[in-house]
């Protein structure tokens, strides 16, 4: 079974790459020249200013000692599940307790040095000492644990919980706290990405507030969910941006969903890597239009789901379809691999999506497609062959890296005999034996005039990246691209 935490890049400026180097100038530096412990000094009244307007966004954006953790040891560490005795608040309390009794002991002791050169390198030395504590419990932590571990009980996050509180006390922060927003609540795909890359492992879109919010204090502003979010619906904002965010955000394709149980109708193999499965249910306000996808309960315990495109339905909308590929380490894909069986009951969310929706006021349509990324233009071809509109022609590229990886390819080519406007080319990257069309989607779209031609494309997101720079550069506009990875 995957792991439910992952890693991701969690280093996304030059400072938390490289502030680590301060804390070994300090913390083994120090141990020769003590005086270097003084540069604490600053680093205390730093993040308690900061965390009064902003939280505990020093945590996650310009501690030295976060830098550490994140840039070094980030990449070895086991990233396991933090245990909840280092996350419970009584451990953080007695912790600062502790901290804040023995170093106001030291600094009454060496009190007693002032006036003395002496003083200075002794209170250097105690600051050295902490800082060197800090590097050592928490790299041992970090290390046995996930690398966040030692942030969940730092005396320093306790400070600057306690600054940020008397911030919003006061009403000084308002503007200044950026939170974790979601554009709406609809939109999100409750995939638990968020959660699953989160450094302090904590669960935002399970605790999203009334205006959008992720509210918890020890959220350490770090953007990593932003980051990896894959709807592209978070964003760290203040409340007053958050607003305008929302009512500015449309929720065309999101407006239907709604949560509603289904049993598995059928499983079908469709290769090594791939199964279908049909969904069916007794919901009769089952709104689906073609480019939609759906979101699959996997577990409950935190809820997740993971989203899919709908790859087939029926006229009476009472069942849908979709294909699923089983990915490598793939934690979802696992879990429906694994314990889907015929006759168990489902909890789906939706129907829900924009991005492929396609537009039948357009005189032409390109659809691109490459390798699982098929599944959604199996029902959009399906509706523009079978139903009347008013496209003149519309073009299905797709992309594979061999012959033999092509789905529904004996659909597709029926749709072409059956429809005058529907024209059907295949790609094959790395394939020699193959007779067809060789090279990548980007191969054949350079070959095309794609003047008054809406683009929809699915796949992989380097394909999907590469088509639209590529689009762009034959000027074909913007607005006229849209695009969703699979």
């Amino acid at each position: 079974m995957s792991d439910f935490y992952i890693k991701t890049n969690r280093i996304f400026s030059p400072w938390r790459k490289y502030a680590w180097i301060f804390t070994l100038t300090v913390a083994i530096g120090g141990l020769w020249f003590p005086m270097l412990g003084l540069l604490v000094l600053p680093v205390m009244v730093g993040l308690t200013t900061v965390s009064f307007f902003k939280g505990r966004y020093w945590c996650g954006n310009i501690c030295p000692h976060g830098s550490l953790f994140d840039s070094l040891l980030y990449p070895i560490t086991n990233n396991k599940k933090i245990p909840s005795f280092f996350k419970s608040k009584a451990l953080g309390i007695i912790f600062f307790g502790y901290f804040s009794f023995n170093l106001g002991r030291k600094f009454v002791k060496v009190s007693g040095l002032w006036g003395n050169m002496m003083f200075w390198e002794r209170l250097g030395f105690i600051f050295v000492a902490s800082y060197l504590m800090v590097t050592v419990i928490g790299g041992v932590t970090s290390l046995a644990f996930s690398s966040r571990t030692w942030c969940n009980f730092c005396p320093m996050g306790t400070l600057q919980k306690i600054s940020y509180k008397a911030g919003k006390f006061l009403g000084i922060n308002d503007k200044t706290d950026k939170k974790i927003i979601v554009s709406n609540t609809d939109m999100c795909h409750v995939c638990g990405k968020c959660s699953r890359v989160c450094p302090m492992q904590l669960t935002p879109y399970l605790e999203f507030s009334e205006d959008n919010q992720f509210d918890s204090e020890n959220c350490i502003r770090c953007s990593t969910c932003v980051e990896n979010c894959p709807a592209g619906v978070l964003t760290l904002n203040n409340k007053y941006e958050a607003l305008k965010i929302k009512e500015s955000t449309s929720i065309f394709g999101y407006e239907n969903r709604k949560t509603f149980t289904s049993t598995i109708h059928n499983i079908v193999s469709i290769n090594k890597t791939t199964n279908e499965y049909t969904f069916k249910f007794d919901d009769e306000n089952i709104k689906y239009k073609p480019g939609q996808f759906i979101l699959v309960k996997i577990q409950d315990n935190p809820e997740m789901y993971r989203a899919y495109s709908i790859s087939g339905f029926d006229k009476e909308n009472k069942t849908i379809t979709i294909d699923v590929k089983k990915m490598k380490a793939g934690y979802g894909t696992e879990i429906i691999f694994e314990t889907y069986k015929k006759g168990d009951q489902v909890i789906l969310q939706g129907p829900i999506g924009h991005e492929l929706l396609i537009d039948e006021s357009a005189k032409e349509i390109v659809l691109v497609a490459g390798g699982i990324g098929i599944t959604p233009f199996r029902a959009i071809v399906k509706n523009l062959v079978e139903n009347k509109t008013n496209i003149k022609n519309f073009t299905l590229i797709y992309g594979a890296n061999k012959e033999n990886e092509f789905m529904f390819d004996e659909e597709f080519k029926e749709y072409e005999e059956k429809s005058d406007k529907f024209n059907y080319i295949k790609v094959v990257a790395f394939d020699d034996k193959y007779k067809g069309e060789k090279g990548f989607v980007t191969d054949i779209l350079k070959k095309m005039d794609l003047k008054d031609n809406k683009i929809y494309m699915c796949g992989p997101p380097p394909m999907t990246h590469a088509a639209e720079k590529l689009l762009l550069d034959l000027n074909v506009p913007i607005t006229d691209i849209s695009y969703e990875s699979a």
